[in-house]
């Protein structure tokens, strides 16, 4: 006869790992490409003029909105994309 399942139990993964997508290293990997992607979006901000008729373009278009920003963005998303490809090496039995 055919065995029948509890279908009440949950799946275990084979590996012994706890179900994350992503390990403890990957999880820090991330936070830290979010830091830097916050400040770069921080670097980015700014140059508003409290009268609408002005405008400063020496204060908008200056080295740290335009260069540095820009800079700082792209290196946070290769982190972000670095801790979601990366995988630790394990330990072989």
């Amino acid at each position: 006869m055919a065995k029948i399942e509890n279908q009440n139990e949950k799946a275990v993964p084979e590996n012994g790992k706890n179900g994350f997508a992503l390990g403890k290293k990957n999880y820090i990997a991330l936070a830290i490409g979010f830091a830097i992607l916050v400040i770069g979006y921080a670097l980015m901000s700014g140059g508003a003029s409290t009268d609408p008729n002005v405008f400063n373009g020496d204060e908008i278009f200056n080295f740290r909105r335009i260069t540095l920003a820009p800079i700082v963005l792209i290196i946070g998303f290769a982190v972000e994309i670095f801790a979601i490809m990366w995988r630790p090496r394990t330990k072989k039995d």
